[in-house]
């Protein structure tokens, strides 16, 4: 990887990428709003076909995808924290509601934009190996924002998580910083399209920090735990899709689901093997 230039600087996408994955997949599990990230990752399509048409139809050269997918993705975000903070509207109801209206308005748009379906099989479901240098350090700059604003809201980021209504009885502003997690979520899954694609980002944000969290019970530390997993993982699927010529995004998932498989496998041998010396001692 290292003395091949695509396949180092794709190793450096996908590192950045997962540090974004590990941040924010933490509180996403740790908050229970997986499903809700998989809205805004599939609510994405309708920023990025929406910027391809006026780039192709209209020649708008600084119609980048990647500035679509962006605002489509902070605009889900925020629509979706402003309907259940203001309407207290179930969760799932507003899942649906984002995921399919981002979708259709995606499908539309494509069907629109004639001869780029290369372009946007790339965004759909991820080619690391078009990594650019100028990308990485785009993705690293985000990574820099992500850092900071956690850094500096991390405790009151774990009250929102765990327990709202004692957060707001202490007097935090529960409703912006719900506001603010949710952007950010959205600013990591756009990092992550990148490297696994828009269908299959969810697997990036979810399963580094459910595998860290059989690791550890501190969040701080299941954060760094996910940010290494992450990036281990990223690299052994960009190393086996090269080997077998595979998509780097769809192996890279996959390896994914098959370490949690495993780390879950040993966490039950590990308990059962605890149970029985408990009932041997006794």
């Amino acid at each position: 990887m290292i003395d091949n230039p695509i396949l180092l600087f794709a190793l450096l996408a996908a590192s950045t990428a997962s540090i974004a994955g590990g941040l924010m997949g933490t509180y996403i599990v740790a908050k229970r709003i997986v499903f809700l990230s998989g809205s805004i990752s599939h609510a994405v399509l309708g920023g990025i076909g929406f910027f391809l048409w006026l780039k192709s139809q209209h020649g708008y050269k600084w119609a980048n995808p990647l500035i679509g997918a962006l605002f489509a993705a902070i605009l889900s975000a925020i629509l979706l924290g402003w309907i259940r903070m203001r309407f207290k509207e179930r969760e799932d109801t507003l899942i649906a509601a984002i995921w399919s209206t981002g979708m259709a308005v995606g499908v539309i748009f494509m069907a629109l934009t004639p001869g780029y379906n290369v372009e946007l099989t790339n965004f759909l479901f991820g080619n690391i190996l078009w990594a650019s240098p100028t990308e990485v350090a785009i993705l690293a700059g985000f990574d820099g924002l992500l850092l900071l604003l956690t850094f500096l809201n991390h405790k009151r980021f774990l009250a929102v998580c765990f327990d709202e209504q004692q957060a707001m009885m202490q007097g935090v502003r529960v409703k912006g910083l719900y506001m603010l997690l949710l952007c950010m979520v959205g600013v990591s899954i756009v990092l992550l399209i990148q490297v696994v694609g828009a269908i299959l980002v969810v697997a990036m944000l979810a399963i580094p920090p459910a595998i860290a969290a059989l690791l550890s019970n501190r969040l701080s530390r299941i954060m760094g735990i996910a940010i290494l997993i992450g990036i281990g993982i990223s690299a052994s699927g960009i190393g086996i899709a090269y080997h077998l010529n595979w998509p780097p995004g769809a192996t890279i998932a996959l390896a994914a689901a098959i370490v949690y498989l495993i780390f879950l496998k040993f966490k039950e041998n590990t308990s059962l093997l605890r149970s029985s010396s408990k009932r041997s001692f006794f």
